[in-house]
C-alpha cells in the first residue's frame, strides 16, 4: 500500500470518526486549508454515514492524487450493500430515505470538486469523490 493510501472499514460508528480523522491527517500533511480539510472531513464523515446507514458495512479508500500541476485528495467509499435504485433522486436536495436530515449525497458533491457514483440494485454502491488543493 502507498504511503499516501489509508484504507479504514466502515461497520460502526467509531469507523467513522476513525475515517474522517485520518481524512483530516492526509489532507493536513497534502498541504489543505483548514477550511478544505474541514470540507473533507465532511465528506468523509457524510458517505461513511450513509455506508452504514443503507449497507451496515463497506469502506473508504483515502488517496493522495497527483493533477497537472496540482496535488488533491481521492474519496472512495464503497459497499455491497442494496445499491440506490433511482441515483437522480438520491442527488436531489433533500431526499432522503433514511429520514436524516444529514448533506447526503447532494451535499457531498457541493463540497468536492469532481464527484461520481456507480450503484447497482442488489450490489453496492462506489462513490469516488476528488477535492484539489487551490
Amino acid at each position: 500500500m502507498a504511503a499516501d493510501e489509508v484504507r479504514v472499514q466502515i461497520v460502526s460508528d467509531s469507523d467513522i470518526v476513525a475515517a474522517r480523522s485520518m481524512g483530516r491527517t492526509l489532507a493536513i500533511k497534502l498541504g489543505f486549508s483548514s477550511g478544505d480539510i474541514t470540507l473533507i472531513a465532511t465528506a468523509i464523515s457524510e458517505l461513511a454515514r450513509n455506508i452504514l446507514s443503507y449497507a451496515r458495512q463497506g469502506e473508504i479508500l483515502l488517496r493522495a492524487v497527483d493533477g497537472s500541476n496540482r496535488t488533491g485528495i481521492l474519496i472512495v467509499a464503497s459497499d455491497e450493500g442494496p445499491g440506490i435504485s433511482d441515483i437522480r433522486q438520491a442527488l436531489r436536495d433533500g431526499f432522503s430515505t433514511s429520514g436524516s436530515l444529514g448533506m447526503g449525497l447532494p451535499g457531498v458533491r457541493r463540497l468536492m470538486d469532481e464527484f461520481e457514483i456507480t450503484s447497482e440494485p442488489m450490489h453496492g454502491t462506489t462513490v469516488k469523490v476528488k477535492k484539489w488543493k487551490q
